[in-house]
């Protein structure tokens, strides 16, 4: 499944623009073999976010693989990714595309670290178990 979204622009609602963001990287992520995929929308939670994008990845190889392409394929539609922090190796990326984060998680530290617990509040709009 793929959705081609809008180039970003002035007249585009930058909250509307950033879920629209969230749902396509879930959607990248999915075409990935990405599991347990949440995308949640953290509008009035978050000082730094409208939506933080969570999933799992079962090895080093398939973290990097789903960073690589949700670089490439975010850019090509205009995203801008400020930041990256993490390794593959530590089990944990963290990607900075503005008003939408995502994070990259290997199954035991997605566990450990706990995120959909800390952000209970937020409203889940996509899941893919």
């Amino acid at each position: 499944m793929q959705v081609m979204l809008p180039a970003s622009s002035p007249e585009l609602d930058p909250s509307v623009q950033a879920i629209s963001t969230a749902r396509r990287a879930v959607e990248i992520a999915a075409d990935r073999a990405a599991q347990d995929i949440l995308l949640l929308d953290v509008r009035g939670l978050c000082s730094y976010a409208d939506a933080f994008v969570l999933l799992s990845a079962e090895s080093k190889r398939q973290i990097d693989a789903i960073k690589e392409e949700l670089t490439k394929v975010l850019r090509k539609e205009g995203g801008t990714l400020s930041h990256t922090e993490g390794e593959a190796e530590n089990g944990w990326v963290l990607m900075d595309f503005g008003d939408v984060i995502v994070h990259i998680f290997g199954p035991e530290e997605r566990a450990y670290y706990g995120l959909e617990q800390l952000w209970r509040r937020g409203v889940p709009l996509v899941r893919i178990q």
